[in-house]
């Protein structure tokens, strides 16, 4: 992928893919269909399966098959030598591919089973999951969600091959707003745009990123084409509907017919500065003749040293390189921060010394709206923050869920059941015990105690107590859940909707055997039960939980007044007053 000085920014439009087969022929494939071996989509291949049909991902005409795939690895082409910066791939287990032909054909259904295309088998690999987190990722640090992801596709293997597509995946929300590449182009040219910028994010808009596109299309003379990303986005990001609401807020800032807006269905992989090259290519087959790149482009945030995943600039560096090629020119920014005094945002590399600046991250602004607390006005728009407290109100009205882990016998059942009764004593939201003996009986009972069923089992009560916070009530939770990632994906599905307490009953092993009155502990350490947590099976304790509790010498009355005191002092129990729960 390396420029030369003789290249130039292409000035027509790249040819679309459009993978649906023609209608004549859809009642023939739909019943060959109904025969073959099934390949269930989860989301973030439904988004590529949307996104490759309609065209947004052209050139590609179906998942990578391992030639192209080991292109893009290594030189982020495709085998033709096309530009192509991250692997669009199929995974499938080992089962399914064992009964697997070339030549052959699966169907492509979406998770309730509705067939929605067809796909031939052009090749079948196993997934080398390290070396691709190398190559996307530059890392194995499973802190990143992308590389934690590719981990865990260890075993597997990934299907290559072109698609038919039947029909798309049923959106009911905004259908104004879905057109496909094709259509985004028609829009564009009856509107006489030559130039366009494209502005992708999966996050609000705030008053830094809006400056941001002014600043762009005053630099390129062009109109805004914005791409809210809508498929499977990064743990803890608002929910589409708030953000669409809020992109309606700020629409009306624009300039009358200098703003466009489209969803864009895609999954997000983090990967820095290869998935802004990819949200270049995407914006040129949207018609973008621009597109903005952000100093941490793609980026999730910063790991447990308070480091960022990816360099400064290599966003940047990479969108140039590969800006010849795909026929479209970025338009980077630095670091940006508030100018008080003038009132306005600049490059932090042109802020004349001395100066007072602010700043504010999406995150913090997140963190502030969903924790009560008042945003800057100079951050953001009034109606953008009203929005957002439609969603996400004070912590007092929001949901919670209070998780208790720790080892059989370290009294996080006892735990649980005091703090039940407190809560339903003040009585201002409902409340459900998730503790593991009842969670086994009622929602698990089919389940043994391998490994793998008892990770099943705590994912079913995250899932649980995801939708009671959903719905604003609390959830106490007590299972062992032993493995850190297991309960850090539980703990990003739940803070999306609400408050999440990790509490850490961290009872040394030693009390916890003297309390074990059925002798587990002793079976385990003679060998007669497997895969016992904490004798033959590890315990990964919580790095970071909001509280630790030791109960060796403390009361179960005295370990639930620990955790409502934190509760009350984050804002989850009201002030006095307020509902709020007091002690003598």
């Amino acid at each position: 992928m390396k420029k030369t000085p003789t290249q130039q920014i292409q000035t027509s439009l790249p040819d679309l893919v459009d993978l649906r087969v023609d209608p004549s022929r859809l009642a023939e494939l739909k019943r060959l269909a109904n025969d073959l071996p099934e390949v269930i989509l989860d989301p973030g291949r439904l988004c590529d399966f949307e996104l490759l049909t309609t065209g947004v991902y052209s050139p590609l005409t179906g998942f990578l098959t391992q030639v192209d795939y080991e292109a893009v690895l290594d030189r982020m082409t495709l085998a033709s030598g096309e530009i192509w910066p991250l692997p669009i791939c199929l995974d499938i287990d080992a089962t399914l591919a064992g009964g697997l032909e070339m030549g052959q054909s699966v169907a492509l259904r979406d998770a309730e089973g509705f067939c929605l295309g067809m796909m031939e088998v052009e090749d079948l690999w196993p997934v080398d999951a390290e070396k691709e987190a190398l190559a996307v990722y530059g890392s194995l640090n499973a802190e990143h969600p992308g590389v934690a992801e590719l981990l865990a596709r260890d075993g597997r293997y990934y299907l290559g091959g072109r698609i038919q597509a039947f029909s798309l995946p049923i959106h009911s929300d905004f259908i104004q707003h879905r057109n496909t590449p094709a259509e985004v182009r028609q829009q564009i040219a009856k509107l006489g745009w030559k130039r366009v910028v494209g502005y992708q994010t999966r996050q609000p808009l705030h008053r830094l990123q809006f400056e941001k596109t002014i600043q762009a299309m005053r630099q390129a003379k062009a109109n805004l084409l914005f791409l809210p990303q809508v498929g499977l986005t990064q743990a803890g990001n608002f929910d589409h509907f708030t953000r669409m609401r809020c992109y309606q807020q700020v629409a009306g800032q624009y300039p009358p017919q200098t703003f466009l807006m489209n969803l864009l269905p895609q999954a997000v992989r983090l990967a820095g500065p290869r998935e802004a090259v990819l949200h270049m290519r995407v914006g040129r087959n949207y018609g973008c003749t621009h597109f903005i790149i952000n100093h941490n482009h793609a980026c999730p945030g910063r790991d447990s040293q308070g480091e960022f995943f990816f360099p400064h600039g290599r966003a940047k560096e990479l969108a140039e390189v590969a800006s010849q090629g795909l026929g479209i020119e970025p338009i980077a920014f630095g670091e940006m921060v508030y100018l008080p005094q003038e009132d306005e945002f600049r490059s932090l590399d042109a802020v004349p010394g001395g100066s007072q600046t602010l700043s504010v991250s999406d995150e913090e602004i997140q963190n502030r709206v969903r924790r009560g607390k008042p945003v800057p006005e100079w951050a953001t728009f009034p109606g953008v923050i009203s929005e957002l407290k439609k969603s996400y109100p004070s912590p007092e009205n929001q949901g919670l869920t209070v998780f208790l882990t720790g080892l059989s016998g370290a009294g996080k059942s006892t735990i649980a059941r005091v703090l039940y009764s407190r809560f339903l004593e003040v009585g201002t939201r409902p409340v459900t015990l998730l503790d593991g003996d009842i969670v086994r009986r009622n929602l698990s009972s089919e389940l043994n105690f391998s490994k793998e069923h008892r990770d099943i089992n705590v994912r079913r009560i995250g899932f649980v107590a995801t939708e009671i916070t959903k719905n604003r009530g609390i959830a106490i939770c007590a299972p062992i859940a032993p493995y850190e990632r297991t309960r850090r994906q539980i703990r990003e599905a739940i803070e999306a909707h609400g408050g999440f307490f990790e509490v850490h009953v961290s009872t040394p092993i030693t009390e916890c055997e003297k309390r074990d009155r059925k002798g587990m502990y002793a079976k385990a350490r003679a060998g007669l039960l497997k895969d016992f947590t904490g004798v033959n099976d590890p315990y990964e304790a919580p790095e970071n939980p909001e509280i630790r509790i030791d109960t060796t010498d403390l009361t179960p009355d005295e370990a639930v007044q620990e955790i409502l005191l934190l509760l009350s002092q984050q804002g989850f129990l009201g002030g006095s007053g307020k509902g709020g729960i007091h002690e003598a």
